[in-house]
């Protein structure tokens, strides 16, 4: 076996396979070299060269996206760690777990001129669980020297620098077992940055530190029975109780809960379609419901309870509703954190949703109520609107989603872009046995390629990215990957801009708006799939993504992506029509 001769990079490198984080996710450079010789050379793990960090770190959250357990980024010092920041920042609102390792060079040659070098401590003190700047090997062969005491006797000075050198071996120790254990326990990225000093790519073939391995506390979620007692007296007690699921990892909410939620007549379940369940009674289309409803349709839907699961929600029509139509108590279940987003958060529970749902549904009683016969029915009519207008309307991106959805291979993976396409994903049932992903932390379009590929490489069902132009052109270095699977597939929906900003209120058709707003352009994918070993195909028409879509998803020789050109100026008026239809 071939280690690095620096003592804390072995130390770095044992704890995180102590703790079981396999995958390696590293941009190249000269100050991680240690980190890099250590992971590659030791069979355990599986390391991923990725040079754009950006999308290295994105790529590493979507294998983390899918294990439900950390994975590693590794760079280089100076502005290389600063392209880490949008995935950290997606992690950290999306619980997803991260450990960034970054390279640093030792604290006298930071701020004095040095090439490659910033302020690297806490960097991301804003966005990160837990951050930690190790101390530096003890060396006295160079300017560490200034910082040791002077002894007269030189048997007590090699006394001082063995006590020393213990003290700081221990010490990081203690803060590389508290980081990622915070990562594991609490779900989100951690920030190691570890200073190296000169020589750094000498090896050896033995270790020379053996590492204290503390393992994470884990919480216990049980609810004090006065909660859960109040809470089941006013659950049985009202007559609009309203859940809403937001993101959501598939198959965490047991279906017998699912089920009794949906037996009771005075609940509606409203999903997302990043929520991950599915059932029968449930409103999967969420703003197909609300957007024609008047103030007194309004007033009918207002819950007396509203209980949330999951993360961020996309629709915005909701999150407007319940903040003028507020519910009488509003409880958020989660193990972690409860968002005020509807400014009527009265209790979080903090919890799983099985462990709560155990206990607030104990008793098979059952309120008399028409709340969700009314509701179904409205959903059954705006569903015969739904397919009534797509009949007739014209090619759009609208017709283009329905079609994509309609095809989708069963039991795979869904990532969807963000913007345009996650928004149009909400108007369409999709499949219960497709798994639905989307970076909804920050919302950003920044990422969607490199977490879709990341998690495409840890998961042997076949994973499907439906994104836009502008998003794919943004993360287009994401393909410059080469571990991609053969299975895998891109949905380009290309507008020849950012769409979804004539969608929204202001002047357009004017040459600020096409600039500034829309962006409009003329790029295709063509050139970009041919330089990264991408099969290319492309559609105009209905007609020609229906014969295209009969073979895109078949095993090929390499990973395909269907680039679908939709016009750009008439998307917005067909999608604001739809909902006037829908009325």
């Amino acid at each position: 076996m071939i280690y690095p001769e620096i003592p804390l990079a072995q130390t770095v490198i044992q704890l995180c396979k102590a703790k079981q984080i396999k995958h390696i996710v590293i941009s190249p450079g000269s100050r991680n070299a240690p980190l890099t010789i250590g992971f590659s050379n030791d069979s355990y793990f599986t390391c991923y060269s990725i040079v754009d960090e950006r999308c290295a770190a994105f790529f590493a959250m979507g294998i983390a996206q899918h294990i439900k357990a950390p994975t590693a980024v590794v760079c280089t010092s100076g502005s290389a760690l600063l392209n880490y920041y949008p995935a950290i920042a997606e992690a950290f609102y999306s619980d997803i777990p991260l450990v960034i390792l970054s390279a640093d060079r030792p604290k006298h040659l930071v701020g004095i001129g040095d090439g490659q070098t910033i302020n690297q401590k806490e960097v991301f003190k804003n966005h990160i669980l837990y951050s930690t700047n190790l101390k530096l090997d003890l060396d006295t062969t160079e300017n560490q020297e200034d910082d040791l005491p002077i002894f007269k006797n030189l048997e007590n000075k090699l006394e001082r620098l063995l006590d020393l050198k213990q003290s700081i071996e221990a010490t990081n120790s203690s803060s590389i077992n508290r980081a990622i254990n915070t990562a594991i326990s609490k779900k989100g990225p951690v920030h190691i940055n570890v200073p190296f000093n000169e020589p750094l790519y000498n090896t050896v073939t033995h270790a020379t530190v053996f590492p204290e391995v503390i393992p994470p506390t884990l919480q216990d979620f049980t609810i004090d029975e006065q909660i859960i007692g109040g809470c089941r007296d006013i659950w049985q007690q009202a007559n609009r109780k309203l859940v809403l699921v937001g993101v959501n990892y598939p198959n965490i909410i047991s279906e017998t809960h699912l089920n009794a939620l949906a037996k009771d007549p005075s609940v509606i379940v409203f999903t997302e379609t990043t929520s991950n369940i599915s059932h029968p009674a449930f409103f999967p289309c969420i703003d197909k419901i609300i957007s024609p409803l008047s103030n007194d349709d309004l007033e009918a839907l207002q819950p007396d309870v509203l209980l949330t699961f999951g993360g961020l929600v996309v629709s915005k029509k909701i999150k407007a509703f319940l903040r003028q139509y507020k519910p009488k108590h509003h409880w958020h279940v989660d193990v972690k954190k409860a968002n005020d987003t509807f400014f009527s958060l009265n209790a979080f529970i903090q919890t799983t949703p099985n462990v709560f749902l155990s206990k607030l549904l104990t008793q098979d009683i059952q309120t008399s109520s028409t709340y969700q016969a009314y509701w179904l029915s409205v959903k059954q009519d705006r569903n015969a609107k739904h397919e009534a207008y797509l009949k007739t309307a014209a090619y759009s991106d609208l017709t283009v989603f329905n079609q994509i959805f309609k095809t989708l291979p069963k039991a795979s993976v869904l990532q969807l872009g963000n913007s345009s396409t996650v928004r149009y994903a909400q108007l369409f049932n999709i499949d219960p046995s497709v798994e639905v992903y989307c970076n909804r932390g920050t919302s950003g379009i920044d990422g969607s390629t490199s977490t879709a590929i990341g998690f495409a490489v840890s998961v042997p069902k076949q994973t499907v990215l439906i994104t836009g132009d502008i998003s794919f052109f943004y993360d287009s270095n994401a393909l410059w990957n080469n571990y991609i699977p053969k299975n895998f597939r891109i949905i380009l929906i290309n507008n020849s801009g950012g769409g979804i900003f004539r969608i929204l209120p202001g002047a357009k058709d004017t040459e600020a708006f096409d600039t500034f707003f829309e962006t409009k352009h003329s790029l295709t994918a063509e050139h970009l799939c041919a330089m990264y070993g991408f099969e290319y195909l492309k559609s105009s028409t209905i007609l020609d993504l229906n014969t295209v879509l009969t073979s895109f998803y078949n095993t090929g020789n390499s990973p395909k992506l269907l680039e679908v050109f939709t016009p750009r100026t008439v998307n917005d008026e067909l999608l604001i029509n739809y909902f006037k239809y829908l009325r």
